[in-house]
């Protein structure tokens, strides 16, 4: 059956790092594309990255561009999220989830931000950031 695990979460201070992993397995991963999201205590899980199936597009939340980068070995069968800059309020669980689509755009050009648009998802990481 399909699996995502991510790791990598952890407690960190504001403007330090971290580097989140999702190991696929059990699904053509070199062919699908990836996302990652979130969620804070008590608000929606939201959108935060996503990479096409040969990491040739990737696309961004308003809220971490410049700061988080998305990437993609399918060698490794995994997907990574770089995150620097942190601040407190990317605290929340991040998931990582993967389409049954190779593209994270369609023709009229909309990008695959909805949690509904991926159809495969992980437990989750915690990410805690401290002021």
């Amino acid at each position: 059956q399909v699996q995502l695990v991510e790791s990598g979460g952890g407690l960190v201070q504001a403007g330090g790092s971290l580097r989140l992993s999702c190991a696929a397995s059990g699904l053509p991963f070199s062919v699908y594309a990836m996302g990652w999201f979130r969620q804070a205590p008590g608000k929606e899980r939201e959108f935060v990255a996503a990479i096409n199936w040969n990491g040739g597009s990737t696309y961004y939340a308003d809220s971490v561009k410049g700061r988080f980068t998305i990437s993609r070995d399918n060698a490794k069968n995994t997907v990574y999220l770089q995150m620097n800059s942190l601040k407190p309020e990317d605290t929340a669980v991040y998931y990582c989830a993967a389409a049954q689509r190779a593209q994270i755009i369609n023709g009229g050009g909309y990008y695959f931000t909805n949690r509904r648009e991926y159809d495969y998802w992980g437990q989750g990481t915690q990410v805690t950031v401290s002021s």
